[in-house]
């Protein structure tokens, strides 16, 4: 006799704890994460190089890095700022570039990306304030349930549609937790959908991204299930 499933538990990161938040499984389990995809604005740089510092050599999914700014003469200078902090090899984002298998993609500031059916990234005109919904929803629409969405420090709402798409389709979200950011503004939004399965401070987030893609049975036992109250549709 094979025994009922047991409720799968998720957890909101409070300091040094973890408080239990929901349970009740959702959805089956990716056979593995293909893509993270990590969005940033104000204080980005920081919390971005925080949560790479935190990530073995052998991460197993490629990293894409969306961070807000400037259309810059030199598209190579925050992949060359990541480099610094982080094993893991970083490029800058081309048009036709495949997406890899692992290794840290970068966005370059001023642009959007998106994720195309070929699993090719294209650079793309559009409000650049926007880039972190215009990547997650393509990411999610061409990887489905094998998609992590990261969201942290931010001003405005950036995200927050693209961590329905996320979640709509079965990936992951977790979030920066608002009081640890810079700029709230983003993490909160996105928290405010419903769609977020881990709420986290800055420096567990890199533990929770390996454990995720690397833990045997992580991606299995760290499931959250849909809140009731979540707006999956904008």
């Amino acid at each position: 006799m094979v025994a009922a499933t047991p409720p799968c538990v998720g957890y909101r990161a409070q300091g040094g704890s973890l408080d239990v938040v929901s349970a009740t499984a959702h959805g089956p389990v990716p056979p593995g994460f293909q893509a993270v995809a990590m969005i940033a604005s104000l204080g980005g740089l920081h919390a971005v190089s925080e949560v790479l510092r935190g990530l073995p050599a052998d991460f197993p999914a490629p990293m894409v890095v969306v961070q807000h700014g400037r259309r810059e003469a030199d598209g190579d200078r925050l992949g060359r700022l990541l480099a610094r902090v982080t094993p893991l090899p970083v490029r800058t984002a081309r048009t036709g570039d495949p997406l890899g298998a692992s290794g840290v993609v970068v966005v370059p500031t001023g642009h959007c990306a998106v994720l195309g059916p070929d699993r090719t990234i294209t650079l793309a005109e559009g409000p650049a304030l926007r880039s972190g919904d215009q990547f997650l929803t393509s990411l999610a629409a061409t990887l489905g349930q094998a998609v992590i969405g990261v969201v942290l420090t931010g001003m405005l709402d950036d995200g927050a549609r693209g961590v329905r798409e996320v979640k709509r389709g079965g990936g992951r979200v977790l979030v920066q937790d608002p009081t640890t950011a810079r700029a709230p503004g983003m993490p909160a939004s996105a928290m405010a959908t419903g769609c977020v399965d881990f709420v986290l401070p800055l420096n567990r987030i890199a533990a929770a991204l390996v454990a995720l893609t690397m833990a045997p049975g992580g991606a299995d036992l760290l499931r959250v299930p849909i809140a009731p109250w979540a707006r999956l549709h904008a």
